[in-house]
């Protein structure tokens, strides 16, 4: 999973003060709403959970930075969602729609067995250094088609 900053999460926003000295809105009423639902959903606890069940199973649970997996197609090292505001990706070469979430978790899955690509930032630029071998495109491409995309039509 994710390595999620908890205690960032559920912060207080800072204040913002107008140069008159009167406080302007910051979005605290609306975060105080979000913050009561994290801290009901219990993350930390399902975290604790999951690391529990899975040492049962003998499995290991590995946190992972998310840093660039919901921008890199997951099949192909290009960023084909460079916006958050994107949610699908249509991929006329392939013939799929790709959606971001189920792709960010197939890159964090990636970045758990060691087999995410080296991202670096360069004056703006993305430079994706790492090739991906045709067994795992295949693999992950199996997985898209089968995610139940509407959109996907099989090759004739």
């Amino acid at each position: 999973p994710e390595d999620l900053n908890l205690k960032g999460l559920t912060r207080r926003n800072k204040a913002k003060q107008a140069e008159d000295g009167t406080f302007l809105p910051n979005g605290q009423a609306a975060k105080s709403g979000l913050n009561k639902s994290w801290n009901d959903a219990a993350f930390g606890l399902f975290l604790t959970t999951l690391d529990y069940i899975a040492e049962k199973a003998g499995a290991v649970v590995r946190k992972q930075k998310p840093a660039y997996t919901s921008m890199l197609l997951s099949y192909r090292n290009e960023i084909a969602f460079p916006n958050l505001n994107v949610r699908e990706y249509s991929d006329g070469i392939e013939r799929i729609m790709v959606d971001r979430d189920i792709n960010a978790a197939i890159n964090l899955k990636k970045r758990g067995l060691g087999i995410f690509p080296t991202i670096k930032r360069s004056r703006g630029n993305l430079s994706i250094s790492g090739d991906i071998d045709n067994s795992t495109v295949k693999s992950i491409l199996d997985i898209l088609r089968d995610s139940g995309s509407p959109l996907y039509s099989p090759r004739a």
